[in-house]
């Protein structure tokens, strides 16, 4: 039986503003997950982006809304239903937040169908000759194409569902497709009477959402369409009035008392099937809807108005992202990436060899993952590895990390893999893993009660010379192949023994009850990495003007953080932020943040690491981690922060991967004091440079065998942004005393 340690207890954080003055110094979350997402949507609108990328970027962009409205936006429906009216550190009320993210979401659904029916789909057609078709525009051929189809291969799935007295409104499955029709039934009588019936009908999930007609040029039509066309037989002696697709999002989070969850796996089964079926809180429906049908779909959903989108267009373009691989439309996707071996592992005769002798740092996706699976499977296989252990938080489909530890253990090895069941959104296929390992003597561990093991990390125990050597490696990314090559990360291999000591450590404390160590190398959540992250901040301040900080990560959330950085910046200390999604940080305020810039890049791969470089007086030091700056990561999740200490390893991070960010001026926005982002332009003279163009270019060289010249490394000096960009923001007179402000 896997098993589950208890957790440390720790204080949590206060995320309330000190007083209401210090709200002007917090940018809210919400909104600015929501920038984040519209940045998204700007590469789709983005006539330089290529036809192809178009599509997924508005592809992207749907899928972040359907998660963004089944955790954020029902956590704030139910602190409303709550009566909880906490506000946040810039001081929005919890209805406030709910009011300012309809106007946001209904804007940007109004821009991204706008860009999809007035630039993507006319120009898939002109240029790619893919044309997705409406029923009135089938010819009579076409039209026996789709009837065909519909009598084979869809009408025998589909279930009318009548909605009376006699028939409640039915559970439909959180993100399903349904067709809500209105069906008038005229009976013939001296005095006619007219009955009016709504049915709804879901559509088949299983079957592909894009039926391909016969003909000499791409063209399909929506599946929905194809069963509109046909409904009438589905209901026959009924007139069919109208016939809308229509989509709900539901409350889809975990709700887990883990203190009396007997058997976690169990219940998070449970509780699985349950939040299918949650509270609906937002629903997307055909313009051309009846008012009568959006009003009955509203009343049985429960949801208000600014709860309804109207959509003029497919629902869900997520769905149409097959056509992103069609042949057609290869001339206008990015050129294909490999990732590139690195020189040290490209050919060898002992993998651990290879470590003793160096630190092995690879840059995702430009450098190949494999290189990690091999040193998995490498360890699964040597007869003189004793042990392995391993942290689980996502991985893919037929893992080949998961078949080297089943391989490992049947090998006869100690195997233990830490499997996190509540990473969100993968929580079924983890416990399909979970089984898995189980059965082939996998020692399985669910992680400590109350948190999330998020932690990336592997341990290798290997018998060498009559003595025990320890691997580690570490990550800032997920042990998942697939997002591998999508996602931009740092991982480092290394047989260091102060770093095999604190992650031997921390897998005893997540599996073993044991209290936490004092540590070497790391800092951990939740038993003081926010300290330590507050106090190299605060270290940097202490150097005034000689300081500085360059920090990249996904999201910067926590307060306590925010404030230091703001002492540090009033300090002197020049601050350049890298935060890919949510900034609650307002930069360019006079006397507060006038010294910090943030940065985000929207790009072809999603920017994932987290990087922390501080000057410490020109004895740098930088940090990998698998946490962002967030309360969840600092209180409610296992992680680790660890220091890069190979001197030409870190040199690299600190010139060629943040400087390089830093110097973007193609996919990089700046966001500015008033909470907006703006695209990088590049100055007169200063040449074009997008970053992650750069890193491939970078990978293949280094794959070859080819030095880089230092005459280009030296071009990609930090780009900073304008003074207008980062001054223009003044506190009211409210706020004057700014050092009282971030004490």
């Amino acid at each position: 039986m896997a098993k589950r340690a208890k957790r440390p207890k720790k204080p949590p954080t206060d995320l309330r503003p000190r007083d209401a003055s210090q709200a002007q110094l917090f940018l809210n979350r919400e909104l600015s997950w929501l920038a984040f997402n519209n940045r998204v949507l700007d590469e789709a609108c983005n006539a330089q982006t290529p036809l192809a990328e178009r599509l997924k970027f508005q592809a992207i962009v749907n899928s972040n809304l359907d998660e963004f409205f089944m955790v954020r936006v029902a956590g704030l429906k139910q602190q409303l239903t709550g009566g909880i009216e906490d506000t946040a550190p810039d001081g929005m009320s919890p209805r406030e937040q709910m009011a300012a993210v309809s106007r946001s979401v209904h804007e940007m659904v109004n821009r991204q169908y706008q860009n999809w029916r007035e630039e993507v789909a006319p120009a898939l057609a002109e240029k790619a000759g893919v044309r997705l078709l409406g029923p009135s525009q089938l010819s009579d051929e076409q039209k026996a194409a789709a009837h065909a189809y519909f009598q084979s291969d869809v009408w025998p799935v589909l279930t009318p569902l009548a909605v009376d007295q006699g028939h409640p409104f039915p559970a439909l499955r959180n993100r399903s497709l349904n067709l809500v029709i209105l069906l008038h039934k005229d009976e013939v009588e001296p005095m006619v009477r007219r009955e009016t019936i709504i049915a709804v009908v879901q559509v088949p999930g299983m079957l592909p959402r894009l039926f391909e007609l016969g003909s000499e040029r791409p063209q399909v039509v929506l599946l929905e369409d194809v069963i509109a066309m046909h409904v009438g037989d589905l209901f026959p002696g009924f007139r069919v009035v109208s016939c809308s697709p229509f989509r709900i999002i539901r409350n889809f989070d975990l709700d887990i008392d883990e203190d009396e969850a007997d058997d976690l796996l169990k219940t998070i089964q449970k509780e699985l099937r349950r939040r299918e079926r949650g509270q609906a809180v937002r629903m997307t429906i055909a313009a051309s809807a009846p008012a009568e049908v959006v009003t009955f779909l509203q009343k049985a959903l429960r949801l208000d108005t600014e709860d309804t989108y109207l959509i003029d267009g497919p629902l869900n373009l997520g769905d149409l992202l097959p056509l992103y691989n069609r042949e057609e439309l290869k001339p206008f996707r990015e050129e294909k990436f490999s990732s590139q071996t690195v020189p040290p592992l490209q050919e060898y005769d002992d993998l651990f060899k290879v470590i003793r002798q160096r630190d092995i740092l690879l840059h995702h996706p430009y450098e190949s993952f494999d290189h990690v699976i091999e040193f998995i499977s490498e360890a699964a296989d040597d007869p003189n590895v004793l042990a392995i252990k391993q942290t689980l938080y996502r991985t893919s489909a037929d893992s080949p990390i998961v078949r080297a530890l089943i391989r490992a253990a049947e090998n006869g090895k100690q195997v233990t893999a830490v499997v996190e069941l509540k990473a969100r959104f993968d929580e079924g296929s983890n416990i399909a893993w979970a089984r898995m390992l189980e059965e082939s003597g996998v020692h399985v561990v669910y992680g400590l009660v109350g948190l999330k093991t998020h932690c990336k990390m592997s341990l290798v125990v290997r018998r060498e010379n009559n003595k025990i050597k320890r691997y580690v490696h570490l990550s800032t990314g997920n042990y998942n192949p697939s997002t591998a090559r999508l996602y931009g990360d740092l991982s480092l291999i290394t047989a260091r023994e102060e770093f095999a000591d604190d992650a031997g450590a921390l897998f005893n404390l997540i599996t073993g009850y044991s209290s936490p160590p004092s540590w070497k190398r790391f800092a951990v959540a939740p038993v003081g990495l926010s300290e330590r992250i507050i106090e190299l901040i605060d270290r940097e301040a202490a150097l005034k003007d000689k300081g500085r900080i360059v920090a990249k990560m996904n999201s910067l959330v926590d307060a306590e953080v925010i404030r230091a950085l703001y002492r540090a910046s009033t300090a002197g200390v020049r601050i350049d932020l890298m935060i890919r999604g949510i900034c609650c940080l307002r930069p360019g305020v006079k006397g507060t943040s006038e010294n910090i810039t943030v940065t985000s890049i929207v790009d072809r791969f999603l920017e994932h690491a987290r990087i922390f470089h501080f000057g410490n007086g020109g004895a740098d030091e930088v940090y990998l981690s698998s946490a962002d700056w967030m309360p969840r990561n600092f209180v409610r999740r296992v992680e680790v922060l660890f220091p890069i200490e190979d001197i030409e390893l870190r040199r690299r991070i600190i010139d060629e991967i943040l400087g390089t960010q830093l110097a973007d001026n193609v996919k990089a926005f700046h966001l500015r004091s008033d909470g907006v982002y703006h695209r990088a332009v590049a100055v007169e003279g200063e040449p074009a440079l997008r970053s992650q163009a750069r890193f491939m270019e970078l990978a293949r060289r280094k794959s070859q065998g080819v030095d880089e010249p230092r005459s280009t490394a030296q071009v990609l000096v930090p780009r900073v942004p304008p003074p207008e960009a980062r001054t223009s923001h003044t506190l009211p007179a409210a706020l004057a005393d700014e050092v009282e402000l971030v004490s």
